[in-house]
């Protein structure tokens, strides 16, 4: 664990708070000694609400690495990932997450996820927002696409 990429993380969540562009969260991307990206909180500056820390430092060190996965380096975020954030990181793949506040503290501070890990669990006709499958057999066409496509690049 590098602690001057860990301060970077809170320092940017503390900056981002203090600016008004968006909460507490600050993330950073590192390959051994270099910072490949970081990214701030802007769910509310852009009106996004999958703009989260470690999704915004994600797009922007894929985008420089020209990869969809960051093998080889390590995310510093100033929290525990949120569900979304942490899904995010599972597909990107770096070698190691290092998180300052615990998903304890950011519940304190207003900011919990308690209610997004339980629906995760729940059958699909049990979650609070209403689920549908719709059209199974027309969507299958895609993934037999996808089955018959010679030179696909898997992930």
């Amino acid at each position: 664990m590098d602690a001057e990429f860990m301060q970077i993380a809170i320092a940017l969540s503390i900056e981002n708070v203090r600016s008004g562009r968006g909460g507490p969260f600050g993330a950073v991307i590192a390959k051994g000694r270099e910072i490949i990206a970081t990214g701030a909180n802007q769910v509310t500056s852009a009106n996004d609400p999958t703009a989260h820390a470690e999704i915004v430092a994600i797009r922007a060190a894929c985008q420089k690495l020209q990869d969809f996965q960051l093998s080889g380096c390590d995310l510093y975020t100033s929290c525990e990932p949120c569900p979304m954030c942490l899904g995010a990181i599972y597909w990107a793949r770096p070698d190691q997450v290092y998180y300052a506040s615990s998903r304890e503290d950011a519940a304190s501070a207003g900011f919990d996820d308690e209610f997004i890990y339980s629906q995760i669990t729940l059958p699909v006709d049990r979650r609070k927002i209403p689920m549908r499958q719709a059209l199974q057999q027309e969507a299958e066409a895609a993934f037999r696409a996808w089955e018959e496509m010679l030179h696909k690049i898997r992930y």
